[in-house]
């Protein structure tokens, strides 16, 4: 025990079990229906309104005074410069593995901070969209290893960060559809005057040093105000890639336009091979290589257990 709590003082994270973490929620209560928290959830990733006032409200409750925190500074600093600026959107980074639940995280955050006491502007822009559209990446011959860093046209995304932090009123972010596996020709998604901004994707903690490049090096992560890590073993995650995979067999693979239609007349058993395949050959090199060894660079790590429920979190300390 007195080990235990000398590598808790010692680490620059404050360990929180999910017992301890709840009871900050305080007297913070937002109303939310049946309906909406269905609306929420992802393919197999259960959510309860347990879950929402157990972690997310505490969770949105702090990231609220990182984010009044920001304004008065913001005001403050105005003031000595005696420079009126464009109002700068606050950015949360959500990061995490595939089949991790970055998505629900991501939405939860969206919905209970746009409730909060001012009711900001909350807008949520995935990375998928900043992919490089399937022609693209058949020429470049890494087709098969989309989702790793070299698969993102990471200058545009930068940018778009770019733009946000500069004050833009209003920016525009390139959408992906996971029915055709492929970036949207043509439509994007306008973000206007926003108050916060949550960017999530697997890949937004990563620090690439290892592209030749000799001027400034500019990482996605150099613009967020606060980031979040979803984590789980990875036992769960292939887990729940797998149970994905299959209930997606079953419904959205069906889809004659879907590009996994291929797989739709699959068996259980050969969905499963092809599954762990997948998983083998693509997410879990990307995990272990990628998108793991950025963990200890977010503001906080939840970490959920075998049924996607946080089981505790590790809190940053300032």
């Amino acid at each position: 025990m007195i080990r235990a709590k000398q590598d808790e003082e010692y680490s620059p994270y404050i360990h929180m079990s999910r017992e301890r973490w709840k009871g900050l929620n305080g007297n913070t209560s937002y109303t939310l229906t049946e309906g909406s928290i269905g609306k929420l959830n992802a393919l197999n990733e259960p959510l309860t309104l347990e879950e929402i006032q157990d972690i997310y409200f505490p969770l949105s409750h702090l990231i609220n005074i990182h984010v009044e925190r920001a304004q008065h500074l913001h005001s403050d600093v105005e003031s000595f410069l005696k420079d009126k600026t464009q109002k700068i959107p606050f950015i949360v980074g959500i990061a995490g593995s595939v089949a991790a639940g970055k998505s629900t995280t991501a939405r939860v955050l969206q919905k209970i901070l746009s409730l909060g006491p001012t009711q900001p502007r909350v807008d949520l822009v995935t990375t998928d969209g900043f992919l490089y559209p399937n022609a693209v990446l058949e020429a470049k011959g890494i087709l098969n290893r989309k989702g790793f860093p070299e698969s993102y046209d990471a200058r545009r995304l930068i940018r778009f960060l770019a733009d946000l932090k500069s004050g833009h009123q209003k920016v525009t972010a390139p959408m992906y559809s996971h029915l055709e596996y492929d970036v949207i020709a043509d439509k994007l998604q306008e973000i206007e005057s926003p108050d916060i901004v949550i960017i999530e994707g697997i890949n937004v903690l990563q620090v690439n040093t290892g592209r030749k490049y000799r001027g400034p090096k500019v990482f996605v992560s150099d613009f967020f105000d606060y980031s979040i890590y979803v984590h789980s073993s990875e036992k769960n995650l292939l887990n729940w890639y797998v149970n994905r995979f299959l209930s997606l067999q079953k419904t959205a693979f069906q889809d004659q336009s879907s590009y996994f239609h291929k797989f739709s007349e699959f068996s259980e058993e050969e969905s499963i091979e092809m599954a762990t395949k997948i998983w083998n050959e693509i997410n879990k090199p990307n995990l272990l290589n990628n998108i793991l060894p950025t963990r200890y660079r977010a503001d906080l790590i939840l970490e959920k257990g075998q049924q996607h429920f946080t089981k505790s979190l590790k809190i940053r300390k300032l």
